[in-house]
């Protein structure tokens, strides 16, 4: 059942299904407590599903959306209890998997992808996770805050889940040598950019089974402004597109997160873009 106060994912060009007849469930979580810079994550699920609605249902080869699309009920997230919205989320998205769906979370700051990737790891579940970002988020702690968003995929190290890293071109010392100390794979914005070829980018030894975190800020900031912490020098949509193709080749997406998109007052491009990079994402995935 769907939140009344979130609409349905591409509304406009989907029937309504079943949940159970939906390979993907859209999971809005407008978690926003920790973010350092520019604000407003707590509002990107609502213009994501929004703005789908303007998104046309082909993409590429095909209708993605044909495997079914499921726009769940929001998670509740005014508790200042983040360690409970965490593990709520977390439960849902275990529950998801074991039934054979692929849950997508909406953010909502990144902070909330430590709450899926710990209860999968909980759950027994062997799987890597595949970041997207133009931060290594891999600080012990940010601000004195060890659950930030900035702290994200050091929780994940903590848990000995293997990372891979895409279009990062912002970190520091520490997360330098946090990427050399925990073994964490990574190719970063300038090489995507300025040479390195399309094929096989994720080595042959890393688990088969991945979570996709999709922060929008690894776009370039000229095309999505719309975020906290945006960056120059980032990547560009079929960039993108070709890395996305990559990395899913030879591997099974088993659940991910979008994460970090703050909207804009009317500007739609951004959330446009946001909502078209989960249509992607779902187009991707598909088993």
């Amino acid at each position: 059942m769907m939140s009344s106060d979130y609409p349905r994912f591409l509304s406009d060009d989907l029937p309504e299904r079943s949940a159970s007849d939906c390979l993907f469930h859209l999971i809005p979580c407008p978690l926003e407590r920790s973010v350092s810079y520019g604000e407003g994550t707590s509002a990107g699920p609502r213009a994501i599903l929004e703005a789908s609605g303007q998104l046309e249902a082909y993409l590429e080869d095909g209708v993605p959306g044909d495997a079914g699309i499921h726009t769940a009920a929001a998670i509740d997230c005014s508790s200042d209890d983040v360690a409970g919205i965490l593990s709520a989320l977390g439960r849902r998205v275990v529950d998801l998997v074991a039934a054979n769906h692929i849950p997508l979370t909406l953010g909502g700051e990144h902070a909330l992808s430590s709450g899926p990737i710990a209860a999968l790891h909980r759950a027994g579940i062997d799987f890597g996770v595949v970041q997207f970002d133009a931060h290594a988020d891999l600080r012990d702690a940010y601000e004195g805050n060890r659950h930030s968003h900035a702290s994200v995929m050091r929780r994940v190290t903590d848990l000995g889940v293997p990372l891979f890293q895409f279009g990062v071109r912002s970190l520091c010392g520490e997360e330098i040598q946090a990427r050399m100390d925990n073994n964490v794979g990574s190719i970063d914005a300038r090489q995507l950019m300025t040479g390195a070829t399309f094929s096989d980018l994720l080595p042959a030894s890393f688990p088969k089974n991945i979570y996709l975190t999709f922060d929008i800020d690894v776009f370039d900031a000229s095309l999505m402004p719309a975020t906290g912490t945006p960056e120059p020098g980032g990547l560009f949509w079929y960039d993108v597109v070709r890395v996305l193709e990559d990395v899913v080749r030879h591997r099974r997406v088993i659940a991910g997160d979008l994460v970090e998109l703050a909207p804009l007052a009317n500007f739609h491009g951004p959330s446009f873009t946001a909502a078209k990079a989960a249509y992607q994402i779902i187009r991707v995935a598909q088993r």
